[in-house]
């Protein structure tokens, strides 16, 4: 594994003295390593890049790891990873990607990730992109989710790009069954010319169901961002669905609730709030000795905290 790989990998799971658990890492399209554990079985699909992972019934408190990291221009990556996690199992995914672009041509990584999470078993996902390099070739990461919910199941998504990505499209729908409960939080920063777009749809078709959609993000630079969320609440469900930006310099946030409402005991709440940062909060925070930088940045910080 090259220097350029280890730091992004490094960057996007928890890289110490090497993975405990399963595990696969991706570099540049091929895998770089892979390990099973007692619950946890990966097994290479046929036909099309990618992974089908396993984790039984009895697995409890399992971590996996499976990351992936373009460390050159000009590659294209593309990859299907499809979770079958069986029921009563708990387990956490520590997933995302680092894109390196060191000349003129792009360097992308599309992932498509399946989740199939069945009756009682609890998934916390964990997903962080990062963009590195001083080449000119854009770095571009598309992720694409999709989750399937049985009775009872809970999956826990926390996903973050805070800097260095040039453009990205991220996609999330879900189907939620009886009594499941969805959770996702988005973290996103970009800078200069950077695009971000976001699109959350949830459909709410098992009773008492719910689903709980939050994302936070700040636009600096001339940076783009958009926002869409859908959730569609088919019988006796709870959802709320939020959207908080910042908007700094010349930078452009847009936000596209929707709520669908198909049963009358569908409760669905959406908010949405997006601004600048308030004059008194850096005038309190330069009055303790910083400066209006500084004061910036670490509201920022507790933003995205």
């Amino acid at each position: 594994m090259n220097d350029i790989a280890r730091k992004l990998l490094e960057m996007i799971a928890d890289w110490k003295d090497g993975f405990a658990g399963a595990y696969n890492l991706r570099e540049d399209g091929a895998c770089a390593g892979r390990q099973d554990s007692a619950f946890t079985h990966i097994t290479p699909k046929y036909g099309k890049p990618g992974i089908d992972i396993h984790v039984d019934a009895g697995a409890r408190d399992e971590t996996v790891y499976i990351p992936a990291c373009v460390t050159h221009s000009g590659v294209d990556d593309l990859v299907y990873n499809d979770f079958y996690i069986a029921a009563g199992a708990k387990v956490t995914i520590v997933a995302g990607c680092g894109v390196h672009s060191e000349g003129e041509e792009e360097a992308r990584h599309n992932g498509i990730h399946r989740f199939f999470v069945e009756e009682g078993a609890e998934v916390k996902y964990l997903e962080k992109h990062v963009g590195t390099g001083d080449g000119t070739g854009q770095r571009v990461i598309n992720p694409q989710t999709e989750i399937t919910l049985g009775p009872g199941a809970v999956m826990e998504m926390d996903t973050s790009q805070i800097g260095g990505v040039d453009s990205t499209k991220r996609s999330s729908k879900a189907v939620l069954g009886p009594g499941s409960r969805l959770i996702i939080r988005e973290k996103i920063m970009t800078h200069g010319i950077q695009s971000a777009e976001t699109d959350f749809t949830v459909d709410m078709d098992g009773e008492d169901c719910a689903a709980e959609l939050s994302s936070r993000s700040v636009a600096r630079g001339q940076s783009h961002q958009f926002f869409r969320s859908c959730m569609n609440g088919n019988t006796r469900c709870t959802g709320h669905s939020e959207c908080d930006a910042l908007i700094m310099d010349a930078g452009i946030v847009g936000a596209a609730p929707e709520l669908s409402a198909r049963h009358i005991d569908a409760a669905l709440i959406h908010e949405a709030a997006i601004g600048k940062i308030a004059g008194e909060q850096i005038m309190k925070l330069m009055s303790l000795g910083l400066s209006e930088r500084e004061a910036e940045e670490k509201i920022i910080e507790g933003f995205l905290k």
